[in-house]
């Protein structure tokens, strides 16, 4: 099997991202772990797949599957590189697009300046709704992780985050704690397991263990979860600069039933073709 594909990143938090609107493409756990492994294969943190809509109300339909071959509901970081895709690839000539996932629908757009702004649709807090094991509905929530107590709020961004304060993100034990978050049994679906230290209202440092994929250089979803948190907190105003290890996100939420909307750039690397067994 030959594969065709774009290798792009957003703030270095990396992906193949494949064109499967013309012709379908079968990927396999197996196969879409060879493709992410970065001795072996081409390298990501996610694989993209962009495939005909199957509505009459949107453009696309956009997959996602982690480096450990899992599908997953979102990834905002790949929304920016989609939407940036499809337009540089001449699929589309609409700058703003609406995109099927598997936890709904997002509208990407593609501005003049070359950033993207992603609507990411309306947080969730509702237990059952990230999922999250929990007879409380507290915005802070006590989680036992081995021999220690972490305060988290738990959010829904189209998938499961976990998100605790911590004085320094420099020294925060993101992967060992987040490893153990990740899997943590209140979290049915596995979680992303965010590390937010606030510098100021206006301004967030972050670092997120991902589900299948451990820690990242960036996480879209990540840094939409982790400013809902802290403003929810009391300790963010929105609008707020993330920044990552990969660069710098800006956050905005007006408040619960509001969409977050999160700006940042997409950057195309290279094309090529692998061949797959």
């Amino acid at each position: 099997m030959k594969l065709r594909f774009t290798k792009m990143h957003g703030l270095g938090n990396d992906f193949v991202v494949i064109d499967a609107t013309r012709e379908p493409v079968e990927l396999t756990p197996a196969r879409v772990r060879a493709i992410a492994d970065r001795h072996l294969g081409v390298g990501c943190d996610q694989l993209l797949v962009v495939e005909p809509a199957t509505r009459p109300d949107v453009d696309f339909r956009y997959r996602i599957f982690n480096a450990d071959g899992g599908e997953v509901e979102q990834c905002g970081n790949g929304a920016r590189c989609f939407v940036r895709f499809v337009h540089d690839k001449g699929l589309t000539s609409k700058r703003e697009i609406r995109v099927e996932t598997r936890s709904g629908v997002i509208a990407p757009r593609l501005r003049d300046d070359g950033l993207v702004t992603v609507d990411m649709g309306v947080p969730q807090f509702a237990p059952d709704k990230i999922p999250f094991v929990s007879e409380s509905d507290a915005f802070v929530q006590p989680l036992e992780v081995g021999d220690r107590t972490v305060a988290i709020t738990a959010v829904s961004m189209g998938n499961p985050h976990a998100v605790q304060v911590v004085a320094d993100v420099d020294t925060a034990p993101v992967a060992e704690l987040g490893a153990l978050i990740e899997r943590h049994e209140r979290f049915p679906a596995r979680v992303n397991a965010g590390f937010l230290e606030v510098v100021d209202p206006g301004h967030a440092r972050l670092r997120v263990f991902e589900r299948g994929a451990g820690e990242t250089l960036a996480c879209g979803t990540g840094a939409c979860a982790a400013v809902v948190a802290g403003i929810g907190r009391g300790l963010l105003v929105s609008p707020v600069k993330v920044e990552t290890r990969g660069g710098e996100l800006e956050i905005a939420w007006a408040g619960p039933g509001s969409p977050v909307l999160m700006t940042g750039p997409a950057v195309s690397v290279f094309e090529a073709e692998m061949v797959l067994d």
